[in-house]
């Protein structure tokens, strides 16, 4: 099984990275940090291939992306690589973070599956996997960004789902809550169900195996993002006024 995989530095991307080497698989692993993907490599079974790059970059992505199909068309692509910063609209400044917020979440996913589709088409096989996120079903006082990128991958994926329909080539949408990575770790509020990130690997994996469409781990943030997008307007606004918003001035 060959796995190509973006974010893979850190938090959901690291664990997924060791789930799949612990598995047999050859991994492509993308990330923008060269220290921590190196040490990744050197703590995993297996021969693998590191791509330092910022997905944003879609020239540095493509070569990548051609590189590892050298090898063999992947089995699976996962597009891991996000950030998350608070943003608020009378900042200014903030509109940098929401600029980069959105070229790493959405257009970076964009990248990452495009150089892939043709040759699993070809193949009339393949898992493109997208991380999503609970974020994306409501909008959250002062992460206006990262609510919008998420709430835009899970309709992109929709869509792509839907044009790859017959192909072959399965298109899965994760849209994890809150998992213990160093992405949450910044939090200042309570987070309900907290999963541990090896754990949430695991459960992505099973999903993805499966082709599942659209999946929410775990199951119980499920239940509350349904629930929230059935609360009229007014309640939720009401209830979610006073909600606790993520740190701003993230180094991105």
């Amino acid at each position: 099984m060959r796995v190509f995989l973006t974010g893979a530095s850190s938090g959901i991307g690291e664990a997924l990275a060791r789930h799949y080497a612990a598995q047999g698989a050859t991994l492509g692993l993308v990330a923008r940090r060269e220290a921590r993907l190196v040490a990744i490599l050197a703590s995993i079974p297996g021969r693998h291939q590191c791509y330092v790059l910022d997905v944003a970059d879609g020239a540095a992505l493509q070569a990548a992306a051609q590189d590892f199909i050298a090898g063999g068309c992947p089995d699976i692509v996962i597009a891991n690589a996000g950030i998350s910063a608070g943003t608020l609209a009378h900042e200014a400044g903030d509109l940098h973070a929401f600029r980069r917020i959105f070229e790493t979440n959405v257009l970076g996913m964009a990248q990452t599956f495009q150089p892939f589709v043709a040759a699993m088409r070809v193949r009339g096989s393949g898992r493109l996997a997208g991380i999503a996120s609970v974020a994306g079903i409501r909008g959250l006082p002062g992460a206006g960004a990262y609510c919008a990128s998420k709430s835009a991958t899970i309709t992109y994926l929709e869509s792509l789902r839907v044009e790859l329909r017959g192909s072959g080539v399965k298109v899965v949408t994760i849209a994890p809550g809150y998992i213990a990575t160093p992405m949450t770790a910044v939090n200042d509020y309570p987070m309900p169900f907290l999963m541990p990130a090896d754990e949430a690997a695991w459960r992505f994996a099973r999903a993805i195996e499966r082709g599942s469409s659209y999946t929410v781990i775990p199951w119980q943030m499920g239940v509350v993002g349904k629930l929230l997008r059935l609360l009229p307007n007014a309640l939720f606004d009401r209830a979610f006024a006073r909600a606790g918003r993520k740190p701003r001035g993230l180094d991105l």
